[in-house]
């Protein structure tokens, strides 16, 4: 009986120029079935270039559907990397943060702990590693480098909202002038790229030892 419904249903879908993957959305029958209730019932021509035509629609609706299942995969993951990092240790933090000097902190300027980035994360991370040493915010310095094009007042306010420091601990920002219009700043570029600054001569040589340890022990 609900079959015979099923099929009803679809030979009216049908009379209206739907689909087949328009009718398999909302009765749930496969295609191969579908062929053959409707195997009388052609579209026209017209119809076809209409259906096509719409095409867009039915391919952000896929996009978002594949997205929503994308999400709700990630939030699964993200609860297991949660029980099995659980919390960070004082250690763990150190450690961690000398693993991202090690890839992205200066190490040629004696005297100059410094990271540059343009993940504001990560920026932070290396702030509240810093306090790890006794260092404070207010000990810091900040300069921001972003293009010509960019609004300068807009990535200024943002980095010293994210670092929660004042802009009187700003260098006066580097502004690369540029002709390019293919450049978006898309995939964390928008804001510019920061450079958090600590001149310390015996923190620089405790980390580079401390690099130089690493090394050999891994």
């Amino acid at each position: 009986m609900a079959r015979k419904k099923d099929k009803q249903k679809a030979i009216v879908m049908r009379q209206k120029g739907m689909s087949y993957s328009q009718i398999e959305e909302k009765i749930k029958v496969s295609k191969s079935t579908l062929s053959e209730w409707l195997r009388d019932m052609p579209l026209s021509e017209k119809r076809i270039r209409e259906l096509r035509a719409d095409s867009p629609i039915r391919i952000e609706r896929y996009r978002n559907t594949m997205k929503a299942k994308k999400d709700t995969r990630l939030e699964e993951v993200y609860k297991k990397v949660s029980k099995d990092i659980n919390k960070l240790s004082k250690r763990d933090l150190f450690l961690a943060g000398l693993f991202l000097y090690w890839g992205e902190g200066t190490k040629a300027q004696n005297s100059l702990v410094a990271i540059t980035n343009t993940n504001p994360a990560m920026v932070k991370f290396f702030i509240k590693w810093l306090e790890l040493f006794g260092i404070r915010s207010k000990d810091l310095k900040v300069k921001i480098h972003l293009y010509s094009d960019m609004d300068t007042k807009a990535g200024l306010d943002f980095w010293s909202k994210e670092l929660k420091i004042p802009l009187s601990q700003f260098y006066k920002p580097y502004i690369k002038k540029t002709n390019l219009k293919s450049i978006t700043y898309k995939n964390g570029f928008g804001k510019g790229t920061c450079s958090v600054i600590l001149g310390s001569r015996d923190l620089w040589e405790y980390i580079m030892m401390a690099l130089r340890y690493i090394s050999k022990i891994s």
